[in-house]
């Protein structure tokens, strides 16, 4: 167990604005693996952040702690409209993540929000908690076989072949849900064949739909993924949600060639693309020089 001085010592370089943002990054998933109320309470605080890469990533630490504790700031990062709205979704995504259903009446009124990614976050957190409440089973009735521990917006599809998988992540006339489970149905497969099925779906209409399609591919780091990957950060009018997981993904992946394109757009005009990139590369020295092991996780791809 760390002391509160050594929680401190590390919330104080999260919070800290002339930290270098890989820093601060790592002190972010160092808290989020001690866990407990004080280090709820530091990456709380570092929402007056300008960054919307920081911001997001904070979202997605509360979520995964899965801490009740963390729903009052969360439910405040969502209704503040002046949050960027990938950090509004983020934190939507988190209270799913944290499946309490006292948080069933904030996502039923921001399901509606304006801004559509703040929108499909909260009806898909809404049918995540449905499906705890309904026992958290697939159809089969085994639990979620995730072999990555994240803790998912939806469950996997059970008993389908990868070409029906496919089939129904690409099917826009279906609800976002069954295409998630889809999505997450390929990403558990593991194979090439799953991996360039998922590629195909970077190129569905949701910008949501495509930025979590990054994220999984970035989870499977396989190398099959890095055309696809890197035409979405490639496509400068690609949404800057989509675009930065891209460049996390293949920051995960971290291959010569993923290595070329996060090189590339470090100087991007986009300031969370570019911040991603930087993220990614500091991600790769760090695991290629073996001083430190990023946590399980980081920006949501192992980076």
């Amino acid at each position: 167990m760390a002391s509160s001085d050594q929680i401190t010592a590390i919330g104080s370089v999260l919070v800290d604005p002339s930290k270098d943002l890989a820093q601060r990054f790592r002190a972010l998933f160092t808290l989020r693996n001690l866990g407990g109320a004080e280090a709820i309470e530091w990456i709380s605080k570092t929402f007056v952040d300008e960054s919307a890469l920081l911001k997001h990533e904070l979202a997605y630490c509360l979520g995964q702690m899965q801490d009740r504790q963390a729903i009052p700031t969360l439910t405040a990062v969502l209704r503040d409209t002046q949050q960027e709205p990938m950090v509004r979704h983020e934190a939507g995504e988190a209270l799913g993540a944290i499946g309490d259903p006292v948080v069933l009446p904030i996502l039923e009124e921001y399901s509606k929000d304006p801004v559509i990614e703040v929108a499909e976050t909260c009806q898909l957190a809404l049918r995540r908690l449905e499906w705890l409440q309904s026992g958290g089973q697939t159809e089969d009735g085994a639990g979620d076989p995730n072999p990555y521990s994240s803790v998912d917006p939806a469950p996997p599809a059970s008993k389908k072949s990868i070409p029906e998988l496919r089939t129904n992540l690409l099917d826009e006339s279906l609800p976002l849900f069954e295409r998630y489970r889809a999505m997450f149905a390929l990403r558990n497969n593991g194979s090439e064949e799953a991996v360039l099925a998922l590629g195909d779906g970077l190129q569905c209409s949701s910008a949501l739909f495509r930025h979590e399609i990054g994220y999984v591919l970035g989870q499977m780091q396989h190398p099959a993924a890095v055309p696809a990957l890197s035409a979405a950060l490639d496509r400068s009018g690609e949404s800057a949600m989509v675009r930065h997981e891209a460049a996390e993904a293949l920051g995960s992946i971290g291959k010569e060639e993923c290595l070329e394109v996060l090189q590339r757009h470090c100087g991007d005009g986009e300031r969370v693309v570019k911040e991603s990139c930087e993220v990614a590369l500091d991600m790769l020295e760090y695991e290629n020089s073996g001083q430190f092991q990023y946590a399980d996780g980081l920006a949501r791809l192992q980076c």
